[in-house]
């Protein structure tokens, strides 16, 4: 078989139909230092990370994602998402591998039944990128967390035995990374059960790879309506002419998007960039439906901000743009996604901010105020209550050295 030839980045984005092809592009991703040195200029830290996470933290980018990064700026905001740094192997002394606890809640493979009506089905393990702050770092890449038909089946079958569930997402890993008859298939089969009332695919291939949403995958999604997406635009800069073209054959397909922002430390904690994301998001008719706190992940703290900067940026845009360009902003924990409003945050204790959660338990999330940062928000001063559920620190902490090879 002749091998694929690689991609070069300087081909014209727009005008080139190999540059176009999304297989090609999965094909050529970006994972060693010598293609990602074609693209940017790498630092010494740079470098220096590509080695040190090795055998901890897989990174992989599109071609596509990998030319919109700043060749000379190390802190462009889509290179800082994408390129690993040695802020990543310190000691972190609140990162867990599993902080949803998603395994516990999992009555079989890869499907997570934390609410009662509805279930997150992780039907791969494969993404068209690495995100360094992923929230299934655990998974990602990994061959053991893959899904075979059969898995799938078992998948299938549980939802199928509990009419309690009536909506089902579809995530991962990245669902549009298998082919559109696989897709046609598992959508079908979903489909077929009676009280499934929704079918809802977690993407960001709309912003890494836009290229995967073809007029072929469209009628796909079409068979099987209901069918909404929820995408992942973290930034003003992926806010590209590719990716609103993907955008736009969604919705002239009849797919409702919308998107989860993960709030991220000196990429998109301002009220400024958060403004510009949130209505270049609606003018490509995407609705912004979450903005999500960090998660306490591994190797992830020098993205981590205090909870009380995204109630600062959302006191900032109420007001001061359409009322539906507005994100709700949240912290999902083990009970339950939680509203970062004063109805449910009662305070801050030390290093934990403490909550009332949906279903009534009290949670404290560890959440140390980064060196240098003075949030415009001043939560109470409470004592921590105890016997509070919170992410134990200390032994579960995350240690590069402890960490699952290649997790």
């Amino acid at each position: 078989m002749k091998a694929p030839s690689p991609i070069d980045p300087n081909e014209p984005l727009a005008r080139s139909p190999q540059w176009r092809d999304w297989r090609r592009q999965m094909r050529n991703r970006v994972h060693d230092e010598e293609t990602l040195g074609r693209y940017v200029r790498l630092t010494d830290d740079e470098r220096a990370a590509l080695a040190a996470t090795k055998g901890v933290f897989r990174w992989n980018i599109t071609p596509y994602y990998a030319a919109l990064m700043d060749p000379d700026d190390p802190d462009c905001p889509i290179r800082r998402q994408m390129t690993p740094r040695m802020d990543e192997v310190a000691p972190d002394i609140v990162g867990v591998v599993d902080p949803l606890e998603e395994v516990a809640h999992s009555p079989v493979k890869n499907l997570i039944h934390n609410y009662p009506d509805r279930v997150a089905f992780c039907v791969t393990a494969e993404c068209a990128i690495y995100c360094r702050y992923c929230l299934r770092k655990r998974m990602v890449g990994d061959a053991d967390f893959m899904m075979r038909k059969a898995e799938l089946r078992e998948g299938i079958d549980y939802i199928a035995a509990h009419p309690e569930i009536r909506d089902v997402l579809l995530t991962g890993g990245d669902p549009l990374t298998h082919n559109d008859a696989h897709l046609d298939w598992l959508l079908g089969a979903l489909r077929a059960i009676p009280h499934v009332e929704v079918l809802r695919l977690g993407t960001r291939l709309p912003v890494t790879l836009p290229y995967r949403i073809t007029p072929e995958l469209c009628a796909v999604l079409e068979k099987h309506h209901p069918v909404w997406v929820n995408t992942h635009f973290n930034h003003p800069k992926e806010l590209t002419e590719d990716a609103a073209e993907a955008v736009d054959r969604l919705l002239r397909a009849g797919v409702p998007v919308g998107n989860q922002t993960v709030l991220l430390r000196g990429i998109n904690d301002d009220a400024a960039t958060m403004k510009a994301l949130c209505e270049g998001l609606v003018r490509m008719r995407v609705r912004p439906y979450y903005l999500y706190q960090a998660q306490l992940i591994g190797g992830t703290a020098h993205f981590r901000t205090a909870i009380e900067t995204g109630m600062a940026i959302m006191e900032a845009l109420q007001g001061r743009t359409t009322g539906f360009a507005l994100p709700k902003y949240v912290l999902d924990t083990p009970f339950g996604k939680v509203p970062m409003t004063r109805s449910y945050v009662l305070g801050r204790a030390g290093d934990h901010v403490v909550m009332r959660t949906p279903r009534g338990r009290l949670w404290a999330e560890p959440n140390p105020v980064p060196p240098g940062d003075a949030p415009a928000v001043t939560l109470p001063a409470i004592a921590l209550p105890e016997g509070i559920a919170t992410i134990p620190t200390g032994a579960r902490a995350f240690a590069p050295e402890a960490a699952p090879e290649g997790r």
